[in-house]
């Protein structure tokens, strides 16, 4: 099998994170590797002659972007395997032009998101997360708690905006909740893969109306910024629980404030509009809203499934065989 000459582009914390002894005894198996192994600078003139080399690129988070004049540096460059999700920040319009392949370990990254969304669904359907906060306030009434009729995952109506890899992944897990409805909207999806993964394909504003509880997989895209304002709020039915795990300029922060101020919505956000939001921001201190700091996705040992999702694609280059998940300037348009 071909050895191709191999470089590491990513921030010194991710290397060390996501390449550890069997992922880095695989890259030797599968490439050639130099002096340096990693680098987080391709700028540096060590750097750049050992980019002179090299035919692929394996990168993630802190890679600097591949502008025409770094292209430029690797004349042998012929594939960018990204260990991370998004290529957005990375690749320009110069790599594909010179038609360099590129594969993305989003489909990987895919795992994480929605594991942590199943469990916010659920916690949202006991409204884990307000008693969790009204009991830091005051000790809780647990004769009253178990009284509650509202406190419950039995014949909820669940709302998944995007049927993306993510979105779909949701989906297919909630058939844990055997007696939930799931409904879907997604304009690009396919009403009976939907159906198949165990959810109804519906439009935006019939869906909202009946989710109690709304859950986002939108790629963050001109078109979808603010996707969910305040007419879209406006239509949930009072004490649903809105959660986003995908990007926070998919949802009108501003709005969202105004319907969980008044205590009509709650909310479970992984992800916010700016983040972090300000220190003064009113959603840290309402109750009804939880907030994580973008945890949903791969971190620590996780990372490492996006490192060997990387190397199958280095492996398939060695064999001179066609990439699993690679990314196009047109599937890039339309994905995260």
């Amino acid at each position: 099998m071909y050895r191709p000459q191999a470089l590491l582009v990513m921030r010194p914390g991710t290397f060390q994170v996501q390449f550890g002894p069997g992922e880095l005894r695989r890259l030797h198996e599968l490439a050639e590797v130099g002096d340096p192994l990693w680098t987080d600078d391709i700028d540096t003139p060590h750097v750049r002659a050992r980019l002179a080399e090299t035919e692929v690129l394996l990168t993630s988070w802190g890679c600097p972007m591949l502008t025409a004049e770094r292209l430029d540096a690797a004349p042998k460059l012929q594939a960018v395997l990204h260990c991370a999700g998004s290529v957005r920040g990375l690749v320009t319009e110069e790599v594909w032009r010179r038609g360099i392949v590129v594969t993305s370990a989003a489909e990987a990254n895919a795992t994480p998101v929605a594991e942590y969304t199943l469990a916010a669904i659920i916690f949202a359907g006991k409204k884990a997360h307000l008693l969790a906060a009204e009991s830091r306030l005051r000790p809780a009434d647990w004769d009253a708690v178990h009284h509650r009729d509202d406190l419950s995952n039995y014949g909820r109506t669940i709302g998944v905006v995007g049927f993306s890899r993510i979105g779909r992944r949701v989906v297919e897990r909630l058939r844990a909740l055997d007696t939930a409805e799931v409904l879907v909207t997604d304009p690009y999806a396919d009403p009976v893969a939907v159906a198949e993964a165990g959810a109804r394909l519906v439009e935006l504003d019939e869906l909202l109306r009946a989710s109690e509880i709304l859950s986002l997989h939108l790629p963050e895209l001109p078109q979808t910024r603010h996707a969910i304002g305040a007419r879209e709020l406006a239509l949930l039915p009072d004490g649903a629980t809105v959660i986003n795990t995908a990007r926070g300029g998919v949802i009108d922060t501003a709005a969202l404030e105004r319907e969980c101020v008044t205590g009509r919505l709650s909310a479970i956000l992984d992800v916010t509009e700016p983040e972090p939001l300000p220190a003064d921001s009113v959603l840290y201190r309402l109750p009804n809203v939880m907030i994580t700091p973008h945890i949903a996705g791969s971190l620590g040992s996780e990372t490492r499934r996006l490192s060997n999702l990387a190397l199958d694609e280095l492996e398939r280059f060695a064999r001179g065989e066609s990439p699993i998940e690679a990314v196009t300037s047109d599937t890039l348009e339309v994905s995260a």
